[in-house]
């Protein structure tokens, strides 16, 4: 009896201490959204007012709500409440960013990476810390499940932006079986009407996916398989694209291509004879998020940026406009039932068991997947991938040896 007494005692200590634990987070969650809704409604939009500033935001193409289709001009509504201007560029690709602002080419405050490279640039000092008294928003609207990732786990670099996945858009006029396979891009039968990624990441997420592979290769062994299966696909490929797509996929110049389900939504609105896919060996499932770059000249403003990309009306307005999954909850429950339900934009949480994040990996694998990816574009059908390199040696001799042969019958005639 005294054991079962002193069991009971025991579980009810557990019991008590695992409650007061559970309240205690909620009412630190309460407090933290206390704060940040009385930060919200005291912000000072006009504190940069007069003061000339001038942000410098990078971000994929489409990517935000631009005035494009009487839709909301979300950088000049900034510019107007704040008085800050904003230079706005974009990129194509998370590599070609990375690669612009690694080289120290150009000045930005603001950039939009996907998870991978976010952990990536994480990891070389080339972002800094968020103040988040500074982005109330990001407390109060950025929905849960999108923190404490594993590319920022403390959430210390990085608000949400926009998720997705990666899936097969294609012509439905063109294509006359069903898509439920990454094979279906290598198949010779649509041969010259195949897009492929034109970033190595994507492309080799893909070839690893169709091996029954990580997207995240752990060896050497797993690049050069993919690498082989990429090699063999160029035969079939059209083109190797990023924003090219649009034009290609919706003036009906391709059958088939990758491409992420946002953009997917964009384009199917365009032409309704496209359609998109989720292959059953499942997909790449990634999320965009808001840094701010370690040198970045005018980080408080970059803050405020980041707070107005989180008010209801803007994110929504970036939902409604790029098809873009959003991760803002306000926003998010302002969207029309039909794009709640869109399958796409928001796609099941069993189709969301079977994916994969792209991880960042370790620095010798990723150098050698770019070793590879280079291989796989120089890559000719003769089987030989310095062939060009060769004729272009080969041509630069030729022209040596002319000029040297000219200039010894010049000195000939002369003499």
């Amino acid at each position: 009896m005294k054991k079962i007494i002193s069991f009971l005692m025991a579980a009810a200590i557990i019991f008590s201490m695992v409650c007061g634990s559970v309240v205690s987070a909620f009412a630190a969650e309460e407090d933290e959204m206390a704060t940040a809704q009385a930060l919200a409604d005291n912000y000072d939009w006009e504190k940069f007012k007069g003061q000339d500033i001038t942000l410098n935001v990078f971000n994929w193409g489409e990517y935000m709500s631009l005035g494009q289709e009487d839709s909301m001009d979300v950088n000049k509504a900034f510019e107007e409440k704040t008085g800050i201007k904003v230079n706005y560029q974009t990129y194509d690709n998370n590599e070609a960013m990375y690669t612009k602002i690694k080289s120290g080419g150009a000045e930005y405050d603001i950039v939009i990476p996907s998870d991978y490279m976010i952990g990536k640039m994480i990891n070389e000092d080339m972002l800094q810390k968020l103040d988040y008294s500074l982005i109330p928003n990001a407390t109060l609207y950025i929905d849960q499940k999108f923190k404490g990732l594993e590319f920022d786990p403390n959430d210390e670099y990085s608000v949400p932006y926009t998720w997705g996945v990666v899936g097969i858009i294609y012509n439905k006029t063109m294509v006359n079986e069903p898509v439920d396979s990454w094979n279906i891009l290598w198949d010779e039968d649509y041969a010259g009407n195949i897009l492929m990624f034109g970033n190595s990441r994507d492309a080799f997420g893909i070839a690893l996916l169709k091996n029954g592979l990580s997207v995240n290769p752990s060896s050497m062994e797993d690049i050069e398989i993919a690498k082989q299966d990429l090699i063999a696909q160029k035969s079939v490929v059209q083109a190797y694209v990023n924003d090219e797509i649009f034009d290609k996929m919706g003036g009906n110049e391709a059958a088939l291509a990758p491409y992420y389900s946002g953009d997917a939504i964009t384009m199917i609105a365009d032409n309704p004879d496209l359609d998109f896919a989720v292959p059953k060996e499942g997909t790449n499932y990634f999320v965009d998020s808001i840094c701010i770059l370690k040198d970045a000249k005018n980080a408080e403003a970059a803050h405020m940026y980041i707070n107005f990309l989180c008010e209801t009306e803007v994110a929504l307005a970036n939902a409604e406009y790029i098809g873009y999954a959003t991760p803002h909850m306000g926003a998010y429950e302002m969207l029309d039932d039909e794009t709640k339900n869109n399958q796409i934009a928001y796609p099941s949480d069993e189709l969301l068991t079977n994916t994969q994040v792209f991880n960042t990996l370790p620095e010798d694998i990723n150098t050698a997947m770019s070793d590879a990816w280079n291989e796989v574009r120089s890559y000719s059908e003769s089987g030989n991938t310095m062939l060009v390199p060769t004729l272009l040696v080969v041509a630069v001799v030729a022209l040596v040896v002319i000029n040297v042969l000219r200039n010894k019958k010049k000195k000939k005639i002369d003499y």
